[in-house]
């Protein structure tokens, strides 16, 4: 157990921060399977813009790293480009 108010402070901080990133994550990670389970590319093209600004504000708050943010658009944006 922490010795110090700061450490306990530190603690409770660190717990609030995690909840909070796994929320946004998880969002994210839900996002992108629904995104991937689309058939119809209308639709995939209508609602790729709303995910990759998610992706991007969720890799400016550090949430997911910025590179796996570029990856996911880039596989996200091909997988458009396959649908017939």
């Amino acid at each position: 157990m922490a010795n110090h108010i700061s450490s306990e402070k530190r603690i409770r901080q660190t717990n609030a921060r995690r909840l909070h990133n796994r929320y946004y994550a998880r969002t994210a990670r839900n996002a992108v399977k629904a995104f991937r389970a689309l058939t119809d590319r209308t639709e995939a093209e209508k609602k790729f813009p709303a995910l990759a600004s998610m992706l991007d504000r969720l890799a400016g708050k550090n949430i997911i790293h910025k590179n796996k943010a570029a990856n996911l658009k880039s596989k996200l944006a091909r997988r458009i480009s396959a649908l017939a």
